[in-house]
C-alpha cells in the first residue's frame, strides 16, 4: 500500500474512478423524508455537507440530524457546511429532532452539529438535551453523536457524557501534517484528548473516529494516525475517500482504490479496533448502526 506524498497546495488532474458511483438522490422515500425535515425545520449534514450517500441512506429512511443551526463558526478547507456567524439556539429542536425521529422510525439515531466556538460550552447542552429527548420519545433508541472538539473543554464533554449516548464519536479527519491546511482552528493532540477523556468518564461506552483520505497523506501517516486513535482507547474506525464540495474547497491529491481501502480494514482489526469501516464512500455515520450492532 503506496500513497503518494503530494503537497496539498497542488493540483493533480484526478479523475473520478467508474468505481467512485453513489446512487441518485431520489425515490419516494427520499422525497417523504426531504419533506418531512424541511417541514420540521430541521438541518442534516446530510444535506448540508453534500453527503454523497444522501440517495442511499434517505432512501433506507436514514438521517443525521445536524443540531445548532447550519452555520459554522470554522472554515475547514474540505466542508460544504456553510460558514460564518452562527444561528440563533433553538431549544425547541431537541423535541423536532426526537419527533422526527420517531416519525422515521429510528431505532438508531445519528446527532452531530456544526461548531459553536461562539458558545461556551460549545454547544454540549444541547447535544445533552436532544439525546435526553430521543431517549423519552423513542424508548429504547440507541443514540450515536458526532461531536466538535468543544475547544478542549472537559466541562462540556463531561455535560455530553452525562446524557449517556451509546457511542461518542469524534474525528480526526486527516493526519497531523495536514491540520493547518484541512482543519483550521483545530489541533490533533486536542482531538485525541478529547476521545481519550470520554473513555476515561466512561470506559464502557464505545468511541469512534475517522479520517477522509486522498488529501495528500502518505499510507504511513494514516497508519501511525490509527496506531495513535488505538493508543487513545478508540474502539470504532471509519476511513473513506475525500470528494471535494466545489472548486472552492480543497483539491482531491488521489483517489483512494477499495483494494487500498480492504488492506487498511485489515490493518486496524491487526491493531485492535473492535470494528473498522473502510471504503471509498464510507462516511462518520455510514452504517452506524451495523457497526455498533458488531461491537456489541
Amino acid at each position: 500500500m503506496e500513497l503518494v506524498l503530494v503537497t496539498i497546495g497542488e493540483s493533480p488532474k484526478a479523475t473520478r474512478p467508474h468505481w467512485l458511483r453513489a446512487p441518485a438522490p431520489v425515490g419516494d422515500n427520499y422525497r417523504e423524508l426531504k419533506s418531512l425535515i424541511d417541514s420540521m425545520g430541521l438541518h442534516t449534514v446530510c444535506e448540508s455537507a453534500a453527503c454523497p450517500n444522501v440517495g442511499d441512506c434517505w432512501n433506507r429512511r436514514i438521517a443525521t440530524f445536524m443540531i445548532l443551526g447550519n452555520v459554522c463558526t470554522r472554515r475547514c478547507g474540505f466542508c460544504a457546511v456553510q460558514k460564518g456567524a452562527p444561528l440563533e439556539v433553538d431549544y425547541d429542536e431537541p423535541r423536532r429532532v426526537a419527533e422526527a425521529s420517531a416519525a422515521m422510525g429510528l431505532r438508531y439515531a445519528v446527532v452531530t452539529s456544526v461548531n459553536r466556538d461562539d458558545r461556551k460550552d460549545g454547544g454540549a447542552e444541547l447535544f445533552a438535551l436532544t439525546i435526553q429527548a430521543i431517549r423519552e420519545r423513542i424508548p429504547g433508541c440507541q443514540v450515536e453523536v458526532l461531536i466538535p472538539d468543544f475547544q478542549g473543554s472537559r466541562e462540556a464533554l463531561e455535560i455530553v457524557m452525562a446524557a449517556r449516548p451509546d457511542v461518542l464519536n469524534h474525528n480526526t479527519e486527516t493526519v497531523p501534517r495536514l491540520y493547518r491546511q484541512v482543519r483550521l482552528g483545530a489541533r490533533y493532540e486536542r482531538s485525541l484528548e478529547l476521545l481519550a477523556a470520554a473513555k476515561d468518564i466512561a470506559p464502557e461506552s464505545p468511541t469512534k473516529s475517522g479520517l477522509m483520505l486522498g488529501l495528500g497523506e502518505t499510507a504511513q501517516e494514516v497508519l501511525a494516525v490509527m496506531r495513535d486513535l488505538r493508543a487513545h482507547r478508540v474502539d470504532i474506525l471509519t476511513l473513506g475517500q475525500y470528494l471535494r464540495p466545489s472548486p472552492r474547497h480543497l483539491p482531491i491529491v488521489r483517489y483512494i482504490s477499495p483494494a487500498e481501502f480492504d488492506e487498511l480494514r485489515h490493518a486496524g482489526r491487526q491493531m485492535g479496533f473492535r470494528h473498522v469501516e473502510a471504503g471509498p464512500l464510507v462516511r462518520s455515520s455510514f452504517h452506524a448502526s451495523d457497526a455498533v450492532a458488531q461491537f456489541r
